[in-house]
């Protein structure tokens, strides 16, 4: 697990989720686990690549978060890839759901983490899907990106 400079201990990242879509708003949440989901997550047990999150009768729920079984755990352990709750104000889940109902409009989980006190948060994000030419647009950003770079280390290298 890597740590951030701000204190967080990041469990999992949605690297996709950026290449997908175009991120308008962050949201933390909290997120209801079980005590054998939570040192699962400690070993570092966590996966975000096809999850999401909906909003059904008022409450925030998170699909497809995969959290492996807990090795020295028994009976306690959950189902994996279970759905889970969401903790955010209810302020915050209306204001979110008017946002969804908007077309194009989806929340997606960016990353999983650890905050100052210990806590498992999750980041959300409100994303637009991108078209397939914003997509090629971003791979050839990078693309140029790496060759400015091995650029810059080759000249500085040689020097």
């Amino acid at each position: 697990m890597a740590k951030k400079p701000d204190g967080h201990k990041t469990i999992a990242k949605n690297r996709k989720a950026f290449f997908d879509y175009h991120i308008e708003e962050t949201f933390e949440a909290g997120i209801e686990l079980t005590g054998t989901e939570v040192r699962s997550l400690r070993e570092g047990g966590g996966q975000l690549t096809d999850s999401f999150a909906l909003i059904r009768a008022g409450e925030l729920w998170l699909s497809g978060l995969h959290i492996k079984p807990y090795s020295h755990g028994n009976r306690a352990n959950v189902e994996p890839d279970r759905r889970r709750r969401l903790l955010m104000h209810k302020r915050q889940i209306r204001y979110l759901g008017e946002k969804i109902k908007q077309a194009g409009l989806t929340l997606t989980p960016l990353a999983l983490y650890f905050n100052d006190s210990g806590r498992v948060k999750v980041e959300l994000g409100l994303a637009r899907g991108k078209k397939n030419y914003d997509k090629r647009a971003t791979l050839a950003a990078r693309d140029t990106r790496r060759e400015i770079d091995r650029a810059l280390k080759n000249r500085t290298r040689n020097a």
